[in-house]
């Protein structure tokens, strides 16, 4: 039986709501990532690192307003702990006011040994966490969500699925939306007719260079349409 291999990639998400990884972690790719051995994912809940018999987590603000905020002792108990077990990469924060996630940061961050994902919840984390542990704070869209796991989901799956080795087929991955600052084009499969909507001739002409050709026209044209800030100048037509 052949060992399984050193996992390119750790990752430790720290969070206050870890049920919500369940069946995340366990199916499709990434479930597939940690079966083949090239990731590996921990989820750690803050409740164990909490102070209290309680297991609070968090208090009121200083200075009154409504909501709470996560506490320093927790946060930082549980990722010192983490830090004396290995060095990380980056330390990332999952909040609205980051700077917001993109293909690039992805493929970035897909290259990356350890990883620690730290998800908000409640009104927030108490700003001295962020000005010692956090090294990164990422967005993932200009919303606000329950809590930061399923951001931190969102960042776990972009990446997973770019560490070599995780999808069969890395062709498949090359060719997606924003891999090269384009959506991408079309695709099709059988039947060749469907309901009287049949298939572009050129994808069943066999002629791949003139495939590839239109591929990248299908693209750049949608892209124009949807999402023209996603274009250099010198893509449009006629430049």
């Amino acid at each position: 039986m052949n060992p399984m291999p050193d996992p390119k990639l750790h990752i430790d998400i720290v969070c206050a709501v870890p049920e919500m990884f369940g069946g995340f972690l366990t199916t499709s790719i990434v479930g597939r990532g940690q079966e083949k051995g090239h990731v590996s994912i921990t989820v750690h809940n803050l409740h164990d690192y909490a102070t209290d018999r309680f297991r609070h987590i968090d208090d009121t603000p200083y200075g009154g307003g409504s909501g709470m905020i996560i506490q320093c002792e927790p946060v930082f108990a549980c990722i010192d702990r983490l830090k004396s077990e290995r060095t990380y990469d980056d330390v990332i924060y999952l909040c609205p006011d980051g700077e917001v996630f993109n293909q690039d940061m992805a493929n970035e961050l897909s290259t990356a040994s350890n990883l620690i994902l730290l998800a908000g919840h409640y009104k927030g984390i108490d700003q001295r966490i962020r000005d010692i542990l956090v090294t990164r704070e990422i967005s993932i869209g200009d919303y606000v969500l329950t809590g930061g796991e399923i951001a931190a989901a969102v960042l776990t799956d972009a990446i997973v699925r770019l560490v070599p080795g995780v999808v069969s087929d890395a062709g498949s991955i090359l060719d997606d939306s924003f891999m090269h600052g384009l959506l991408d084009a079309p695709h099709y499969t059988k039947p060749s007719n469907f309901r009287g909507h049949a298939v572009p001739d050129i994808l069943l002409s066999g002629d791949h260079a003139r495939i590839d050709r239109w591929r990248h026209d299908q693209a750049l044209e949608k892209t124009r349409q949807r999402r023209p800030d996603l274009l250099d100048p010198h893509d449009e037509p006629g430049a």
